[in-house]
């Protein structure tokens, strides 16, 4: 990383949750980000900077992936860090899934990470540095019974795969990848919900908040000779319910 110059994040889903979050925490540390969501622009949350600089799109298609990279190098001149966060959750009974579901989850979920990955690392090859962390979930090894989470299985298990192949396959350009596995948090997901009775689902007795993976993530960017990993921020989740 180049310490001359204030480090550089990319955030997708960044304009409310576990991504607006991460977005705060940056710019509170001193980062530069370029934060994208759908409808970004209208954040009541985040207000456009010299740090801070938001690009609407949908990240799933790879015309947006292009605008947010090339944002953040026309602004910035880097990319240090981009965090995957973008993803959509729909537990149904299986066989009412529809080909729409599945089609919206698989885009929101894969190929956000696929096109913004891969247009990252163009960059990080010249820098010779960067790190790439996504955002999976605990659901993708231990699925709740009451209701199927086959969607979320089905899209967030492959990455943590798939960064430990990206690890090895760019550790000779100094590229990390890692991954995140939260389990319930405190987001406007869950506003709605019996905390309590969400509570009883972890052995730690209480669900996460957006903070507890934050802090995750401003470990990895920190922790440089940690990549390929997968750290389950769950309350105990993935040791058995």
């Amino acid at each position: 990383m180049n310490t001359t110059q204030p480090p550089v994040a990319i955030v997708t889903g960044a304009s409310s949750g576990i991504g607006l979050g991460l977005t705060q925490t940056l710019l509170e540390r001193g980062w530069r980000v370029v934060g994208t969501s759908r409808t970004i622009c209208s954040s009541k949350d985040l207000t456009p900077s010299p740090d801070l600089v938001l690009v609407d799109g949908n990240v799933s298609k790879k015309e947006t992936a292009i605008k947010v990279v090339d944002a953040a190098v026309k602004h910035f001149g880097r990319v240090d860090l981009l965090v995957n966060n973008a993803g959509i959750y729909m537990p149904k009974v299986f066989t009412e899934y529809t080909e729409e579901d599945y089609n919206l989850v698989m885009n929101a979920n894969v190929s956000s990470f696929f096109y913004m990955t891969q247009q990252v690392i163009p960059q990080m090859k010249k820098q010779n540095s960067g790190h790439v962390v996504s955002i999976a979930g605990a659901s993708v090894d231990q699925p709740s019974s009451a209701a199927s989470e086959l969607l979320a299985v089905l899209s967030k298990a492959p990455l943590p795969a798939a960064s430990k192949a990206l690890a090895l396959e760019y550790a000779a350009n100094n590229i990390r990848f890692n991954t995140v596995s939260p389990a319930i948090v405190n987001t406007r997901m869950h506003a709605k919900a019996n905390h309590s009775e969400l509570a009883k689902l972890l052995p730690l007795a209480r669900i996460g908040e957006v903070s507890d993976v934050v802090d995750a993530v401003v470990y990895l960017q920190s922790a440089t000779f940690v990549t390929g990993e997968n750290i389950r921020v769950d309350g105990g989740v993935h040791a058995g319910r």
